[in-house]
């Protein structure tokens, strides 16, 4: 599902050269749940958005679903991201003038498909218990609440893969747990998960956890047994 090879991003800046991403190989295979770790500053955030095909690498291949993402021009990316990937952000990234059906139909746009889109997100809501919510701005929602619709916009159009960048950063514990429950449910359902956080919770539900440190990725190690 995911494959990288010698992923490398350089940020430019005034004091010098800043590298993001330094030389990463990393292989998902479909169906996978996956979380990585690391402190802030370590890379993750950058690393998400070039899997998502939204930062171009410096240097490297970025292949999602047999698809060199950064070979196809920008427009058929960005439809092969809305009809591919989801995304949930720990920021949630709501449009603050639309209503919540409005920013859960917002990735309807991108694929093209926002007439045949409305039902599907009447029922992402009304299983993420917001039906009653629908006329609501995101400043009338709880943080757990936005969590929420930032979780049913994510799944919209059916992705393949989930992408979430320290989802569970801003909540409380209970609403923690139950947004990665949701990233369980569509792991269970057949979809591959990819988790960047620093938070332990993710790194419970993952099947396996990766670390990245100053740009650079490795598995965690394992304890080794008593005795």
């Amino acid at each position: 599902m995911i494959e990288l090879s010698n992923v490398t991003r350089i940020y430019r800046r005034a004091t010098g050269e800043v590298r993001a991403l330094d030389g990463v190989d990393l292989r998902v295979e479909a169906g996978e749940f996956v979380a990585i770790k690391g402190p802030s500053g370590s890379g993750k955030s950058t690393l998400l958005l070039t899997i998502g095909g939204m930062v171009r690498p410096s240097e490297g291949r970025v292949v999602v679903a047999d698809t060199d993402l950064y070979a196809l021009p920008p427009g058929e990316r960005a439809r092969f991201r809305a009809q591919n990937i989801g995304f949930v952000f720990q920021l949630f990234h709501l449009v603050p003038y639309l209503n919540v059906l409005e920013n859960v139909l917002v990735p309807s746009l991108a694929a093209g498909d926002s007439g045949e889109r409305r039902e599907q997100a009447l029922a992402l809501l009304e299983r993420f218990g917001l039906a009653d919510r629908l006329d609501h701005r995101p400043a009338e929602l709880s943080i757990g609440e936005r969590q929420r619709v930032a979780m049913a916009r994510a799944l919209l159009n059916r992705p393949r893969l989930l992408l979430a960048d320290e989802p569970t950063g801003n909540l409380d514990p209970d609403n923690a747990t139950e947004i990665m429950n949701y990233l369980a449910e569509f792991h269970r359902e057949g979809g591959t998960v990819l988790v960047v956080s620093h938070d332990e919770l993710a790194a419970r539900y993952a099947q396996r956890t990766l670390h990245l440190r100053d740009g650079r990725i490795a598995p965690i190690p394992q304890p080794r047994p008593a005795g």
